[in-house]
């Protein structure tokens, strides 16, 4: 009892200081009594077991069966783990890894703090994966639930509870995902020459590379090219590595989990950039593209937008473009293949507008390889750690997400980016799958983890009673629909139903009108 009660004495006490978490001198006159406490410090005053678990970004402790069979949250397990051992943490806390309770205010994480964790789940990850070398779809999934559920869930939990503070300086944070991708580093130049201000730009890449001398999949025959170091070393890209401005995580070939975690990877380097922008590594772009696209945001009718289509092909003139209105996307199919669990897909984006406006037009969806938002995104849309393996449902789970949360989605008004779309002769990231457990295993093991996309977005085939195993739902409700708008309003307004799997021409979005209930916009689309 008297622990208890030290516990949280200590953790509702603040201590006098006047440094700043970055180590600058706060001025006595403006902190003469509060300090901002590292969150490492507060965990010494733990019991020694909690200690431990902390250090290990394990908090799920003796709990983690009860998770997989559906009895506990991962929440629940999370609290009772951490209460058992009489730290004296309060049933509301988020915790994680060095977090004690969302009431004490903690310094945001550093990106050398972030960069270790990453490093060392993906260590974590690779041990893991050696050790399932040949288990079945199912044992590969719980064996990658189990490590997300021990070390990474906690981690993201706390990461997210102590993300930076939004800046307002015009600032992009570009997020780059590269799968052993030879135009990785021309897509790096390109995005800073044609910057208008370059020094505003800040790059997150997920380098995803085969490192040996002799490698198994695509054309290379050698270590691929390693994007990072040849555009810090080129004359244009040293200044800005110099300056920080690239941020980044290397992961080998086959500790690949597909482009959804990649792009969760590259989520969490994110350092209060005002804008966040996420692009495939193989991309071109329209001089000034940077400011354009503030400017298209600030110009859509909305205090959420979110800009996204499939971007032209790079064989395009974007500069011969500019006076043409671009493409959007409008257009969703469910899909027919055996290997695609009817999941919604997304059709091409079409020139649907005569007249080019100065106002971008509403649309349903986003893309996942070209999108650019307010990045309050990555606060209230957060990536979800508990999908690795896909290829297909990002783009539809997505989209859902976004609208239910309050953000409204617009196609640009100029096409700003060019995307290579024909890499026939390219790796894939399946390949890697199989070449790092057993070949054949992608599909069925992709099928598997598609029932957590659908179960959101309300296939019944996935409802909540049907889906086993049960760990395809822990912690779901934390990565899911947002409750600002409804599912199902959603759902109706872009004209798709999950039940009977039919897609309602809706007309709203190949006309270029605002989506029912935005009637009040229609003024600034009559042309």
């Amino acid at each position: 009892c008297l622990m208890f009660v030290s516990c949280i004495l200590f953790l509702i006490t603040p201590a006098p200081n006047n440094t700043h978490h970055n180590g600058a001198k706060v001025p006595e006159h403006l902190s003469p009594h509060r300090r901002i406490v590292d969150p490492r410090e507060r965990t010494r005053k733990l019991p020694v077991r909690v200690q431990s678990l902390l250090a290990q970004s394990q908090i799920v402790g003796d709990h983690l069966q009860e998770v997989k069979d559906g009895s506990k949250t991962l929440e629940e397990a999370i609290h009772l783990s951490v209460n058992k051992q009489g730290s004296g943490i309060g049933s509301s806390a988020h915790i994680g890894a060095g977090a004690l309770s969302r009431n004490v205010k903690s310094a945001p994480m550093t990106l050398n703090e972030i960069l270790a964790f990453l490093n060392s789940f993906v260590k974590k990850l690779t041990a893991s994966n050696v050790k399932n070398k040949h288990a079945t779809f199912h044992g590969i999934w719980s064996a990658y639930h189990d490590l997300v559920a021990k070390h990474l869930y906690p981690w993201d939990q706390e990461y997210l509870r102590r993300m930076p503070p939004r800046r307002q300086d015009g600032s992009i944070y570009l997020s780059v995902v590269s799968f052993r991708d030879e135009f990785c580093v021309e897509t790096l130049k390109d995005a800073f020459n044609k910057a208008k201000n370059p020094d505003n730009l800040f790059i997150g890449l997920v380098q995803q590379n085969c490192e040996e001398e002799k490698c198994r999949h695509g054309s290379n025959v050698g270590p691929d090219p390693d994007c990072y170091n040849l555009f810090c070393s080129s004359h244009m890209g040293k200044k800005y590595c110099n300056n920080g401005q690239i941020r980044l995580l290397r992961m080998k070939e086959a500790e690949s989990l597909g482009p959804y975690m990649a792009r969760y990877f590259a989520s969490k380097l994110w350092m209060g950039e005002q804008w966040y922008m996420q692009i495939d590594s193989h991309m071109s772009f329209l001089q000034n593209w940077d400011a354009l696209s503030i400017q298209m945001l600030e110009k859509a009718p909305s205090e959420k937008p979110v800009i996204s289509h499939l971007p032209i092909p790079n064989t395009s003139n974007l500069q011969e473009k500019i006076a043409v209105a671009a493409t959007r996307l409008c257009g969703a199919v469910f899909a027919t293949s055996d290997i695609e669990g009817q999941i919604i897909r997304l059709e091409g984006s079409y020139n649907y507008d005569r007249v080019k406006l100065d106002t971008p037009r509403f649309a349903p969806f986003v893309a996942a390889g070209y999108l650019i938002a307010h990045s309050d995104m990555l606060r209230d849309v957060p990536f979800d750690p508990f999908l690795p393996y896909l290829f297909l449902g990002e783009e539809i789970l997505l989209s859902a997400r976004l609208w239910t949360s309050g953000y409204d989605i617009f196609s640009p008004t100029i096409s700003l980016v060019g995307h290579r779309y024909e890499r026939n002769q390219q790796p894939k990231f399946w390949e890697a799958i199989h070449m790092a457990f057993t070949n054949g295993v992608h599909n069925p093991l992709q099928m598997l983890v598609l029932n957590r996309i659908k179960q959101q977005l309300g296939y019944p085939e996935s409802a909540r009673d049907m889906i086993k195993p049960k760990t395809l739902l822990t912690a779901v409700e934390q990565y899911s629909m947002g409750h600002s708008r409804s599912l199902d309003e959603y759902l109706k307004i872009v004209g798709l139903n999950v039940s009977l799997k039919e897609v309602t021409y809706t007309a709203w979005c190949e006309t270029g009108q605002p989506p029912p209930g935005f009637e009040k916009h229609n003024h600034l689309y009559n042309s």
